[in-house]
């Protein structure tokens, strides 16, 4: 079985041929224009589909999807999400990594004390920023800076960090 990554959203219709609209959630959405085969999730109901065409615009994408011919038909997937197999994401480099592999890492500081799971990315203007929540729901807001991340080890589930001044105070 598959673990899905979920690369774009469906928000609605374009045009008379049967089009649809889609907010990339990627870094790259010329992968659109690439990629051919992607999986409509609609309600949790996986369907492999076949891109015809795309159109990147600056906020979102283009996309005729092979056998949604009509704007009633594109319609039925408002809020589907279009995903592709874990095992085909694209190379990052290093020390970049994508969302999903973040998320749910143990983080520790460099002294070993066990801070909690990040369990959320903000997107802030500058950096992001890492939600870190413990057993009894303290979060902690972690920013992605180098000088404070100090490693990630993907195979252990681990980032170790060296807080600033003040970071973990209550």
């Amino acid at each position: 079985m598959f673990d899905y990554i979920t690369v774009g959203e469906i928000t609605t219709t374009f045009g008379v041929r049967g089009e649809v609209k889609v907010i990339p959630y990627t870094d790259f959405p010329e992968r659109f224009e690439k990629t051919r085969k992607f999986f409509l999730n609609k309600d949790g109901l996986l369907r492999e589909v076949w891109i015809e065409r795309a159109a990147i615009r600056e906020k979102d994408v283009i996309l005729k999807i092979k056998g949604i011919d009509t704007p009633e038909d594109a319609a039925e997937y408002r809020r589907a999400l279009l995903q592709i197999p874990r095992d085909e994401v694209w190379p990052l480099p290093p020390d970049s990594y994508y969302r999903f592999q973040i998320i749910g890492l143990t983080v520790t500081t460099a002294d070993g004390v066990a801070l909690g799971r990040v369990a959320d990315i903000l997107e802030t203007g500058s950096n992001d920023v890492y939600v870190v929540r413990d057993n009894e729901k303290r979060e902690y807001l972690i920013p992605a800076l180098k000088d404070v991340i100090k490693d990630i080890d993907l195979e252990k589930g681990l980032m170790v960090i060296q807080p600033l001044p003040g970071l973990l105070e209550e």
